[in-house]
């Protein structure tokens, strides 16, 4: 299989696009051990892939094994301490899921690095082999998991907690007879709402068509002659498993006139990129002013319940005063 060099830094959060995974538990510490790993190669036939430039993405069929190499940096002012092992991962609730700890699938099983223990000198690099042997028996789905790069801080005297810090490679392997399956997705209309600061929210519903995994990126444009607005990034991580759909949301960062707004939405995972067009209308209406009419309303239909109340009330004494008070007597003449 040809191989092309990859010149990306695949260092950064699931959420962001083109990023690898990065995860830093029990260290809110900002001074915490700074390490980085990236792909050094990806097939050539996926060089103008961007997913595939961060993330180890590939098909393979049963039997055949695949070879890469990583590269591990220590970017901190202090001599590091690195274990690389790969993890389990899953799709969940349309997010790339790594696992918390080491717990590992058949990919990690199939997953063998040539070293598990790096010590780099502050600013050293070095390059690692990672091989992923398919066995004949393998059934055909897509796997996932992650190559983790990993420090852990000593436990300071007299202390119970351990620093862990630690950055990843997420793996999308496909297995499977024949080539590889299609990765395709469409999107389901366009929606306007408020989002959770003062900037309203456009949202589309994606399905994912195919059999692979998406990871969604793109771009909205707004124009309303004679202004165009944007391009506005998505700004949330979305990753849909084959089968799916999630929602794929683009933040309006921009304070922009009243009207309607021709929207066109691009949006793309991998190589494989779809357009949605549409109409939304700005400002969002907020739902402020029927919240108040609707508080005004029960404010008034408990003061109308109460007043009826004491008006029974006020019935019922008078009632019963009147049935307790004693007759008048005849007397003859």
């Amino acid at each position: 299989m040809l191989l092309a060099s990859v010149a990306l830094l695949a260092i950064g959060v699931p959420a962001a696009p083109a990023a690898a995974v990065r995860e830093q538990r029990h260290a809110a510490d900002p001074d915490a051990p700074a390490i980085g790993i990236r792909l050094l190669e990806i097939p050539a036939a996926r060089a103008d892939d961007p997913r595939a430039q961060a993330y180890l993405v590939d098909h393979v069929p049963p039997g055949q094994a695949i070879n890469r190499r990583v590269e591990v940096n220590n970017t901190s002012g202090e001599r590091q301490q690195i274990e690389l092992y790969a993890a389990a991962a899953t799709i969940e609730e349309n997010a790339f899921t790594p696992d918390e700890g080491r717990k590992g699938n058949e990919l990690t099983e199939w997953t063998s690095i040539a070293k598990h223990r790096l010590e780099l000198d502050p600013g050293e690099r070095e390059a690692v082999k990672v091989r992923i042997d398919v066995p004949r028996a393998a059934s055909k789905s897509e796997r996932y998991g992650v190559i983790w790069a990993q420090t852990t801080s000593a436990t300071e005297k007299g202390g119970n907690i351990t620093q862990v810090h630690r950055v990843g490679i997420r793996m999308y392997l496909d297995v499977g007879p024949g080539g590889e399956p299609p990765t395709d997705f469409r999107i389901e209309g366009l929606t306007v709402g408020p989002g959770p600061g003062k900037s309203p929210v456009v949202t589309a519903q994606v399905v994912n068509t195919g059999d692979r995994a998406l990871d969604m990126t793109g771009t909205l444009t707004l124009t309303k002659d004679p202004v165009r607005a944007g391009p506005f990034k998505v700004t949330n991580g979305t990753t849909i498993a084959p089968g799916e759909s999630g929602q794929v949301e683009v933040e309006v960062a921009e304070p922009l006139p009243a009207g309607v707004w021709a929207a066109r939405l691009v949006l793309r995972s991998g190589m494989v990129e779809r357009t949605a067009e549409g109409r939304i209308r700005l400002p969002v209406e907020t739902n402020l002013a029927m919240e108040t009419d609707r508080a005004d309303w029960v404010l008034y239909a408990l003061s109308l319940g109460a007043a009826l109340a004491a008006l029974i009330a006020s019935a019922v004494w008078y009632l019963l005063r009147r049935r307790a008070r004693p007759g008048r007597e005849l007397r003859p003449t």
